[in-house]
């Protein structure tokens, strides 16, 4: 991944507690930005940060459901968090997830491509959970702000 300078100034924001508040604009700023950009770029990209948008058939409806997720990249796969801003409870689309063996991606703007998806547990887990907050150290924070909740973890890998 090339260094963006604005990536310092994102874990810099990210690590403070009032960012957590920012949901409720980066969310739909997040949305308007795919939309108008044909789901090219959205606020992560702005930052520099990767970005990856997943859709995954939603367990309860059958429909499918998109969302744009900060990701670590790693190898030929990603890693998602399920950090939900720091709330105490897990985000949707990890449930989602959790139900679904395989999901469709886009990695930073690029062409969907389908993915397997995998829950990390342990005993990788802990091995995991320090790769991803050397990457993006806000989740330690978010951990402390949702009341010790076990985030859910997931790989992602493409599939040939």
């Amino acid at each position: 991944m090339v260094w963006n300078p604005s990536q310092r100034l994102a874990r810099v924001i990210a690590a403070q507690p009032w960012a957590m508040h920012g949901a409720g604009f980066v969310l739909p700023a997040e949305r308007l930005l795919r939309r108008i950009t044909g789901g090219r770029r959205g606020v992560l990209d702005l930052a520099g940060l990767p970005s990856i948008e997943i859709t995954v058939v939603g367990r309860k409806s059958g429909l499918p459901r998109t969302t744009s997720l900060l990701c670590v990249p790693d190898g030929d796969g990603f890693y998602l968090v399920g950090s939900n801003w720091g709330k105490p409870e897990h985000p949707a689309w990890s449930a989602n997830l959790r139900a679904a063996g395989t999901a469709s991606a886009c990695f930073n703007g690029s062409s969907a491509f389908p993915v397997s998806v995998a829950q990390v547990h342990d005993p990788e887990r802990k091995r995991v959970w320090d790769q991803v907050v050397e990457f993006w150290p806000g989740y330690e924070m978010e951990y402390k702000l949702a009341a010790g909740r076990e985030f859910r973890i997931f790989r992602l890998d493409r599939i040939a």
